[in-house]
């Protein structure tokens, strides 16, 4: 029969469809046509897979070859087909057997010499493989992705000649060393930091139940040296979390380390940066800032400077967790479950309220300046807090018994996460209306004081619920799984006064 199916994987966004390749040999004048909705690289995999085929000492067949991708309406790019390709080609015309093509996929760009190279976006398709019961064929430079997905037969190969003669039982291929995490957190000391005692408070509320976090300040008080420290004192990724986060790197071409595969990612983008470097995009939608953060840490310095309109594109992620990217031929999805670490100047040249009367700004350039960021993204933010300026002799001081190292802090924010998981399953930044009800019950004093600070603050429905779940953060801190006392409710109140 010359008619052989081999199966493989696209890549559309961190999803991966599968794509059924069907190869015909037929008569008439030789030639390779590809259809299936191919784009130039797909193309051009006929010259790659025909020399690919004769470098490894097998025939490519003098007839008619007929490639169809399908799904037809699927667009296809890249090289990753090439392997898939390959084989369908010397299976159609009886070269290679048949018997392992049907429960196997295959992914790898080729080289002419017919040795196999790294294609993006292997760790997502090898998750959807695991879901589907079958096993998989990776280049051997995907090894650090495959070595990630438990529970799943995947083999990695060196060449086209090295895959033929496992599905001709003349050799074994190798299986990916298991990944194994260090233990290691990584990232500066929180140890380094002296005084500002109120923001490392806030930074270890939000480290507990990942919020967003505004630091105002003059230049040079710690703003930067406190947001690089917050990934330090958050709880080490979970499995499923890290999988998620890499499958949005493997998509973006990011090299894997497997020695730190659970480190939380921290992303610092300049504030030049465009809408489609924060959020996404392009004509092949790829993942931006926002989506590499998923389940990290997004520190946006210099806050104001970012140009409004890219600012304004993070309204939607901050709710959804998920970004869509529309294009006229195809609509991506990229996870964003970020968590945004913020800083800003008080004013243009930095000192307003600095005790030495640095600030020469006028009110309307201090308006003007701090009117770049809007209303509706502030609301947005769940604790602002100002940095003043440390004196001098604390600085000048050792460290004292205050300035605690990243690795005490750590354990107390690790010990408040899991009375959230085993509450609600999820940190309290993501609960729910329904949720924040059961989870976040106020007595009928709190209730009155929680009323007359949103009637004061003029704060809309949104903020009342992002200080609800602050305040379940600080009660969870203090061990208080039953309910929020009045204390908590009213240092999470304190952290809305900023830009109220």
């Amino acid at each position: 029969m010359s008619l052989a199916v081999t199966l493989t994987r696209a890549q559309e966004g961190v999803s991966a469809p599968q794509v059924m390749v069907e190869v015909h040999l037929s008569g008439g004048l030789p030639g390779t046509s590809i259809v299936g909705l191919p784009e130039a690289a797909v193309r051009e995999a006929r010259d790659r897979v025909r020399v690919a085929i004769q470098a490894t000492l097998f025939e490519y067949p003098a007839r008619r070859v007929t490639v169809n991708l399908a799904p037809a309406d699927l667009p296809k790019e890249g090289g990753r087909y090439d392997l898939a390709i390959a084989l369908g080609i010397l299976a159609a015309g009886g070269q290679v057997p048949r018997k392992k093509l049907e429960h196997c996929e295959f992914m790898g760009e080729l080289a002419l010499s017919g040795a196999l190279r790294a294609v993006n976006g292997v760790l997502p398709a090898l998750l959807r493989v695991r879901a589907s019961g079958r096993s998989a064929v990776v280049p051997r430079a995907n090894a650090a992705e495959a070595a990630l997905v438990e529970d799943l037969d995947v083999r990695v190969a060196d060449s086209l000649a090295e895959v033929c003669a496992w599905l001709c039982d003349k050799a074994e291929l190798d299986s990916p060393q298991a990944a194994a995490w260090d233990g290691a957190v990584g990232g500066p000391d929180l140890a380094d930091v002296r005084g500002q005692l109120q923001a490392r408070r806030a930074l270890e509320i939000a480290a507990v139940g990942g919020h967003h976090l505004l630091l105002s300040g003059p230049p040079g008080t710690g703003k930067t040296m406190l947001a690089e420290r917050l990934p330090g004192i958050l709880p080490p990724l979970r499995a499923s979390e890290a999988l998620e986060t890499l499958a949005v790197y493997s998509v973006a071409g990011q090299d894997i380390q497997l020695a730190h595969w659970r480190r939380r990612p921290f992303r610092a983008p300049h504030h030049t940066a465009s809408a489609v470097a924060l959020v996404g995009g392009g004509s092949h939608p790829r993942p931006g800032e926002i989506s590499l953060a998923h389940h990290g840490v997004l520190f946006l310095d210099e806050l104001p400077e970012f140009d409004r309109h890219v600012l304004e594109v993070l309204r939607e992620p901050l709710e959804s967790g998920r970004i869509a990217i529309a294009r006229a031929a195809r609509r991506t999805e990229f996870p964003a479950q970020f968590q945004l670490v913020a800083a800003m100047n008080p004013c243009p040249c930095g000192y307003a309220g600095d005790p030495g009367g640095r600030c020469h700004c006028t009110p309307e350039q201090i308006t003007r300046y701090r009117a770049r960021l809007s209303g509706p993204l502030l609301d947005r933010i769940d604790l602002q807090v100002e940095v003043p300026r440390v004196p001098m002799e604390d600085l000048m001081q050792a460290r004292a018994a205050r300035d605690e190292d990243s690795a005490t802090v750590r354990a107390r924010v690790v010990a408040a996460r899991e009375h959230a998981y085993a509450r609600a399953g999820r940190p309290n930044a993501e609960l729910v209306a329904r949720e924040i009800e059961r989870d976040c019950a106020l007595g009928p004093h709190e209730r009155a004081l929680l009323a007359r600070a949103v009637d004061k603050l003029g704060l809309s429905a949104r903020a009342y619920h992002r200080i609800l779940r602050v305040a379940r953060s600080i009660a969870d801190l203090d061990g208080a799984a039953a309910c929020v006392g009045r204390e908590h409710l009213a240092e999470a109140l304190q952290f809305r006064g900023l830009t109220s």
